[in-house]
């Protein structure tokens, strides 16, 4: 037996706070969530092996819109964990020929991954709500992979990981993709739509918008330069204009790639 874990970041820490008390001592866990802490800016996995110290540990992300993996449309995912066996073990019980898993031994780079790419498909929906063309978008998100890899790195995670499905695969998609809450976010705040607004309009809950605040927070903590991270964490929590915080971003000076 095992539990898959898909409730929002923001809310994991009470329930895994009423799980230590109904699981089974040692039942492994898939930890679904895409999202960083904000009180104690920890990792799912992180908040996991403070609450549930008992329980192995997975993590599962990567470009999967639940809609789609519902239709049967072939979807590959990425499944994270320090025990190889435990990863291997879930691929083998959630794999089939149109879901296809992928393993690897960094959960902290995979939940990395997972939580700034939220915050990148804001960006890049503001970008395309305010017309500013392809090239930008190209930009920020090639730019934004770059942000992804330095806070990674810096947390622990390896800087391969984030070349994969649960970094430049779930960026490219999250970036993208109509049927992205953060970026159709993003796309109704370049629009011109306040942020209450744009959130009152939606009945489910947009990841980036808290965890633009953790992981900016992270980014400071652990002395990580995040241009764009801090651009969209300005305009959501501190009330930064649109059009100043993308003038602040191409005013920036010219560096190396």
């Amino acid at each position: 037996e095992a539990a898959l874990l898909v409730v929002p970041a923001q809310f994991m820490r009470g329930v895994l706070g009423r799980l230590q008390r109904l699981l089974p001592p040692g039942m492994p866990l898939l930890l679904c969530a895409k999202g960083i802490e904000i009180e104690s800016l920890q990792t799912i996995s992180e908040l996991a092996q403070e609450l549930v110290p008992g329980s192995p540990l997975a993590v599962l992300s990567g470009p999967s819109f639940a809609g789609e993996v519902a239709r049967d449309l072939p979807t590959a995912v990425t499944i994270a964990s320090g025990e190889p066996e435990l990863a291997e073990a879930f691929m083998g019980r959630l794999g089939t020929a149109r879901f296809r898993p992928y393993r690897s031994d960094d959960p902290i780079g995979v939940e990395i991954g997972g939580a700034v790419k939220n915050v990148l498909a804001i960006a890049c929906g503001i970008v395309e709500g305010r017309g500013l063309g392809d090239n930008a978008r190209a930009a920020l998100v090639t730019r934004g992979l770059s942000e992804m890899i330095r806070l990674g790195v810096a947390k622990g995670g390896q800087a391969d990981t984030f070349r994969g499905l649960s970094g430049l695969g779930d960026l490219v998609l999250t970036c993208t993709a109509g049927q992205s809450r953060n970026y159709t976010l993003g796309l109704a705040l370049g629009r011109g739509m306040s942020l209450g607004e744009a959130l009152s309009a939606r009945r489910s809950v947009i990841e980036g918008v808290a965890t633009a605040a953790a992981v900016a927070r992270l980014a400071a903590r652990l002395d990580v330069e995040m241009p764009i991270t801090a651009a969209v964490e300005g305009v959501l929590h501190h009330g930064v204009a649109i059009d100043a915080m993308i003038e602040a971003l191409l005013s920036r000076p010219y560096r190396s790639e």
